[in-house]
């Protein structure tokens, strides 16, 4: 055994080395600056880089730039910065450019407050962009979760060409477990599929069966093309409707059609019983501990542990919802993710436990909420 005592922001640091990653910028901001240490003590020796931004915007372009280079990249704030991120966030998206973003969550809003956690962001990091086109987003609940996560983010973007966040939060982050990163089960390094040299250059072409552009980074022999603003296949730009449509389609396609592929979470069923509670982040832990009592009380209730949170994956919650009556839903915010659960499942009595004050939902609070219809 090989343990080490980490908290949640090494473990995303420490996974993204394993992953690949070679650039990291950032600002520090409470409580995602440990990450941007981590970074900056794992990647030189490796002959990574490591950039403390001016800004946020700053930071998220040089991330940018350094992906359409050829590196695998990560940034990483809270949610003040996540704002900053917005119009880089959109190019990202509009351009297939894959980029890691970790945003360690704090009390909002504005700049709130600095060292309590909340689950806030979590829409905006859906919607916080222009144009409305998918994200994935990923939800750890432990430090295991932001290790192994964070591998599965950087496989994400790079095979999709897209942005990925984490939905961490300060309470994760900064929390320290033991774990022997060893013994822990991590899936196999993804690359992102290189345009062939025979071919010419489409920037932004697929090939048949394909939903996802080859890649070419800049700076080399051969001319690459990039624009953030509507384009065609060959990257200039369009203002052929048609062209624009095809192009909007495949960047929601692509990464729709395959949500079930990355629908990570944790189901624990019961039979026989009638409710479901739903939880994700670190508010999965006291769900799990209500499971556990309400199971020793003889009144047991089945629980759905999401971690993939964004695009929705609706087939893991009608599959896990099925033959529950009621759904407990719990979050540190004043109801965000609720609304999918209530669009899914609009037959079921949907129920809220939630609160967004800087503290922890605790089991007790939770058993209330199933005890209580």
């Amino acid at each position: 055994m090989a343990y080490s005592l980490l908290e949640g922001n090494e473990a995303i640091a420490r996974g993204a080395v394993a992953a690949g990653c070679r650039f990291f910028a950032g600002y520090p901001i409470t409580p995602a600056t440990t990450i941007y240490h981590n970074m900056l003590n794992l990647l030189p020796p490796l002959g990574g880089i490591c950039l403390q931004g001016e800004d946020e915007i700053a930071s998220i372009g040089f991330c940018l730039g350094a992906s359409m280079a050829g590196m695998k990249v990560m940034t990483a704030t809270s949610g003040p910065g996540i704002s900053l991120y917005s119009e880089n966030l959109s190019f990202a998206i509009g351009s297939e450019i894959p980029i890691v973003i970790v945003d360690v969550q704090r009390l909002g809003p504005s700049t709130g407050s600095a060292t309590r956690g909340a689950d806030g962001d979590i829409n905006f990091l859906r919607w916080g962009s222009s144009g409305g086109l998918p994200v994935i987003v990923l939800a750890p609940v432990d430090v295991q979760d932001c290790f192994t996560l964070t591998l599965q983010a950087f496989n994400l973007a790079e095979e999709f060409r897209c942005p990925v966040f984490l939905a961490s939060n300060k309470e994760i982050g900064m929390t320290r477990e033991s774990i022997d990163l060893q013994k822990v089960a991590t899936p196999g390094i993804v690359e992102r599929s290189a345009a062939p040299s025979n071919q010419p250059l489409l920037p932004f072409g697929v090939d048949p069966g394909q939903q996802v552009p080859n890649f070419l980074p800049i700076g080399n022999k051969v001319l690459v093309r990039q624009t953030s603003s509507t384009h065609g296949a060959d990257g200039y730009i369009t203002t052929d409707s048609a062209a624009i449509a095809r192009n909007q389609e495949r960047l929601e396609n692509k990464l729709l059609s395959a949500i079930n592929r990355f629908s990570f979470h944790e189901h624990y069923s019961i039979k026989h019983t009638d409710t479901l509670l739903i939880a994700y982040g670190v508010s999965a832990r006291a769900a799990k501990a209500v499971f556990k009592a309400q199971k020793r009380r003889g009144k047991p209730i089945s629980l759905l542990v999401l971690k993939t949170l964004w695009p929705v994956p609706e087939n893991v919650i009608q599959q896990a919802a099925r033959d529950a009556r009621r759904i407990v839903v719990v979050e540190m915010n004043l109801g965000q993710y609720i609304r999918e659960i209530k669009r899914i499942l609009p037959q079921k009595q949907v129920d809220f436990c939630g609160q967004m004050d800087g503290r922890l939902i605790t089991p007790a609070r939770i058993t209330e909420a199933v005890d209580h219809e």
